[in-house]
């Protein structure tokens, strides 16, 4: 059981930039001490003495670097080596904070000032969103970086698409050599001082990043042989970006989180890395209601509880400005109006519950209620992020663009916008329909053998990504020949397929990734029946992705090519309007709108877990719009005593035929909650503090499931909650 564990498992954890308080000792297992500045020794020799093992996190991109931008770290100022766009102007995270170069001085600063936590004893080191922003490329840094890359003198991103591709791919590189020689040098120093400290790295999602046009290495990471694994820093800020659906572009914060969360667990499929997956109780928006913070919250972790392959998480960055910030701040002065209120107890308690629950994931027992056998993947690849937008060329004079062929500025920027409809235009529709979809990282196919083993189905598109070798059109080739079915959109127009590059002999031909698939797969064009290829299939929609979002009946026909690829292959694809995983006892079930509108409703003996008070419930339903995470105690009846939730961790446990007691490690002031199902009657349930003083406790028992809530007061120390048992039943 894994409520009670040893914190040394790592299973959660949370970032912070403020000491130790009450607060935010919300019991996780470790704690990502951040920033590097004077005060980070302190803080984490605190947070070691309050018993957690503690890591270090700072920015590898942007940080309070000061001393390195101004000189007095090795008497050279280092203001050219931020970010800059066009006109000459820093991108900066904040004042005076700007995106940095990662040039090798960078590197070999930020090791520089890491060297004093690893001896002051962190077990793990964090850097976090290694980011180039696509609109930036001019400072002098870059330029000359730029030159030594590729051996010739720097072009404006801005000329054409074949300079705005090759200035996309330097930035990515840039960042992973930084990150690698860091890494390495994290490793060789701290194996000098007798241990090894970890190497992780938190970053945005591929999906987001594509969607935000910032350049990350994401699966180039994998090329680190010191990188240990990573945080999927996915919440809210990024899931509510808008998309477009049925000609409507909007925030579809669970469905965009679903896929930000699919394509991170990617990064470590095959591999012998850590994965946490990171919820924000609020968001960097400081501007929303509580209500609003509650209910996206509860959207986006139910995303990350419906892939069942992860169960680590970061339960929650910032938990100081959570638990102790006042909300919405005022959009006019940036100070507290009268409207701003701080956490709800009730928002309080649940995310306590929640932050246990979480630390409970890791159910081999998994499966999805619907479509759980087709196993259906929708392609990305890095190289989406290279062709995110396109150069601002003379759009009245078509002889000076003659890569964009046959596309209009308009069809361009609609293609280029955050909506990132090509993407969503393959994954909405069938995520919409109850289709638990895997998005696939196909440069992985490159690294892990058998990548693409566990798929049946593939969605691909080469008009919005490029593969980044021959090799992985012979991968997915050989896939479809060893039994996989292939559907392939695109009309083939896509200005990037015209780039001097390995598919066309570096501009000798006219030909396009596209072509080299085919060849591969030995078809001389693309098939608009369902093809044989030996074991395999293959099938092509001929248009591209993005309209998808808009045409309803080529939504429509593209659905039903899905379909009947999958009754052939005598599966059903059942459309729902729903996606729900059975959990071992957990029930996780995300209701879409936009669907069918059908409620969802569970029967049978239940305790809802997303209610503060662990309400137990024989009949749950949930309308479009809304989550559920459920505890199923017919699961576990067998058992005698199950913990089925609690506001504090269980730090021991202790049973005899008379009695069940249990410490806990409360959150001061928070109303706390303890359900368990119990084979006995029980006759009373006292409570006391660490220095034995009886503190207030109240307790309900539900007979028909043998289920017992207790009640009671966090107090910023230890409880012990003793339950007396009279007969087993």
């Amino acid at each position: 059981m894994s409520f009670i564990r040893e914190r040394q498992e790592e299973r959660t954890g949370y970032q912070e930039i403020a000491p130790w308080n009450a607060a935010i000792d919300v019991n996780a297992d470790f704690v990502m001490v951040y920033g590097n500045d004077d005060t980070v020794l302190s803080r984490i020799h605190e947070f070691k003495r309050r018993g957690y093992v503690v890591h270090l996190m700072t920015g590898s991109a942007w940080g309070d670097y000061a001393d390195y931008l101004n000189g007095e770290w090795d008497g050279s100022t280092h203001w050219s080596e931020a970010q800059q766009k066009a006109d000459g102007t820093m991108v900066s995270h904040g004042k005076d904070t700007p995106y940095m170069v990662p040039t090798i001085s960078f590197a070999n600063y930020l090791f520089d000032k890491l060297k004093r936590v690893i001896d002051a004893g962190v077990e793990a080191i964090h850097l976090e969103e290694p980011e180039f922003w696509d609109y930036s490329g001019y400072s002098q840094a870059f330029k000359q970086q730029y030159e030594l890359y590729y051996r010739t003198a720097w072009q404006d991103p801005k000329t054409n698409i074949e300079a705005h591709y090759r200035t996309a791919r330097l930035k990515v590189y840039l960042y992973k050599q930084l990150l690698e020689r860091i890494g390495d040098a994290i490793k060789e120093y701290s194996i000098r001082k007798g241990k090894i400290v970890r190497f992780y790295v938190p970053t945005h999602s591929l999906v987001n990043y594509s969607q935000w046009k910032i350049m990350s290495p994401e699966g180039m990471l994998n090329d680190i042989p010191s990188l240990d694994g990573f945080i999927a820093q996915v919440w809210t800020g990024t899931s509510r970006t808008p998309n477009t659906y049925r000609g409507v572009t909007k925030e579809r914060t669970l469905e965009t989180a679903y896929c930000e969360y699919s394509v991170m667990q990617e990064l470590v499929k095959g591999q012998d890395k850590r994965m946490w997956f990171l919820a924000d109780p609020i968001e960097d928006n400081p501007n929303y209601e509580w209500s609003a913070y509650q209910s996206s919250y509860l959207e986006t972790v139910t995303a990350s509880l419906l892939h069942p392959d992860v169960a680590h998480y970061e339960i929650c960055p910032w938990p100081n400005r959570v638990f102790n910030g006042r909300y919405p701040i005022n959009k006019q002065d940036g100070g507290h109006g009268e409207e701003s209120k701080p956490i709800p107890p009730t928002y309080r308690t649940l995310l306590n519950n929640m932050f246990q629950t979480l630390g409970n994931m890791d159910q081999s027992d998994a499966y999805y209620e619907h479509n759980n056998d087709i196993h259906l993947g929708v392609a990305m690849s890095d190289s989406a992020l290279y062709q995110r937008s396109y150069p601002e060329c003379d759009w009245e004079d078509h002889n000076h663009m003659p890569m964009l062929g046959e596309l209009s500025k308009d069809l361009l920027e609609q293609y280029s916008s955050d909506a990132f409809p090509m993407f969503y235009g393959m994954s909405l529709p069938l995520l919409k329909r109850g289709m638990p979809l895997r998005i696939a990282q196909i440069d992985n196919v490159l690294k892990t053998p058998n990548y693409l083993q566990d798929l049946k189905y593939l969605v691909l598109s080469y008009d919005f990504m490029k593969p980044l070798s021959p090799a992985v059109n012979v991968e997915i080739a050989n896939w479809v020949r060893n039994g996989g079915t292939l559907i392939y959109i695109g009309d083939n127009l896509d200005p990037y397929n015209q780039l001097p590059a390995w598919w066309n002999d570096f501009g000798r031909t006219s030909a396009t990734p596209l072509d080299h698939l085919l060849r591969s797969l030995n078809l001389t064009s693309l098939p608009q029946q369902a093809t044989v290829v030996d074991k395999g299939r293959m099938i092509s929609l001929h248009y591209n992705p993005a309209e998808l979002t808009m045409d309803l009946t080529e939504e429509a026909k593209y659905v039903a090519v899905i379909d009947a690829l999958i009754q052939s292959k005598g599966d059903y694809f059942e459309h729902t309007n729903d996606l729900t995983l059975i959990r071992g006892p957990y029930v996780v079930s995300a209701v879409m709108d936009e669907s069918s509108g059908v409620e969802k409703s569970h029967v049978g003996h239940f305790v809802d877990l997303l209610t503060p008070d662990f309400e137990y419930k024989t009949v749950i339903t949930t309308v479009p719009g809304q989550t559920a995470l459920l505890f199923d105690v017919d699961k576990v009846r067998n058992q005698s005593v199950t913990v089925i939730g609690t506001t504090a961790r269980i730090v021991a446990t202790h049973q005899t035929k008379q009695a069940l007691t249990y410490t806990l490690k409360t959150n001061r002031g928070t109303n706390s909650y303890l359900m368990l199902r119990c084979a006995n009657d029980i006759s009373t349930v006292k409570a006391h503090a660490d220095d034995n003083r009886e503190i207030d406790v109240q307790y309900t028992l539900f007979p028909e499931s043998h289920l017992i809530r207790i009640n009671y007061e966090g107090t910023g120390s230890q409880v012990t909650l003793t339950i007396q048992r009279i007969k087993e039943k």
